[in-house]
């Protein structure tokens, strides 16, 4: 990962809404100091500024951490991944990258999935006061499921001892929609999940998928997540 490849990218998205460095920074409540060390490839933005600009300006994050344009985002908004190799992702998102800044120091670090009927394409963010966690991109790939389902809810949850705590979710209920298609339409981004790491390290994490048929019948599929390494703060 380039920093300094990464501020151009951004440079040239502010230009090319001529926008100067201190609109750009005003829209995103920064220093335009700030944005011009971003722009020298001195740091880059946390998670939650490159979650903001990849949806106002159409790239994906993981177009932002390449610092270049390889994806299109659906008219919906949602980011939908072309041309990039699985091996391009993990050596992106594996990949350490201190950003130099007085108050925060990122690391990042892959998530991924250990069930076989799912990959999924995820970051976590952390520093020494808090931990954030972007999915963007999840896959089936447990054989052709082209059933129509009239309800799917995707949500992520904490394992706490014997009790489990729902982070975040999405639904789908508005029409027919195929798992593959709903799949497409699921991102998470949590800003600020915990204060350490450290407790995502014991593999405490995973997605639950209830897909609901046209009879009220109800598929569930687990999906435990972990990370690439333990996390080291």
């Amino acid at each position: 990962m380039d920093p300094e490849k990464i501020g151009k990218f951004i440079k040239d998205l502010r230009k090319g809404n001529n926008m100067t460095q201190a609109e750009f920074a005003q829209k995103y409540n920064v220093t335009y100091q700030a944005v011009s060390n971003w722009e020298k490839g001195k740091n880059i933005p946390d998670i939650s500024l490159l979650k903001e600009i990849s949806k106002d300006y159409s790239v994906s994050i993981d177009d932002l951490l390449d610092g270049e344009k390889n994806s299109t985002i659906k008219k919906n908004n949602r980011i939908t991944i072309i041309g990039i190799s699985l091996l391009a992702i993990v050596i992106v998102i594996a990949t350490i990258v201190i950003i130099i800044n007085n108050k925060n120091s990122y690391e990042f670090k892959t998530l991924s999935t250990t069930c076989s009927k799912f990959t999924i394409s995820g970051t976590v963010a952390y520093d020494k006061n808090k931990t954030s966690i972007f999915i963007n991109k999840i896959n089936y790939c447990g054989g052709n499921d082209e059933n129509q389902y009239k309800k799917i809810e995707c949500s992520l949850f904490e394992k706490k001892d014997d009790s489990y705590i729902k982070i975040s979710s999405y639904v789908h209920d508005k029409n027919p929609i195929t798992l593959e298609a709903f799949l497409k339409e699921v991102e998470f981004s949590i800003d600020d999940y915990a204060r350490s790491c450290k407790k995502i390290s014991d593999d405490n994490l995973f997605l639950r998928i209830n897909a609901t048929d046209k009879k009220d019948n109800t598929i569930t599929h687990d999906i435990p997540l972990t990370l690439n390494k333990p996390c080291s703060d």
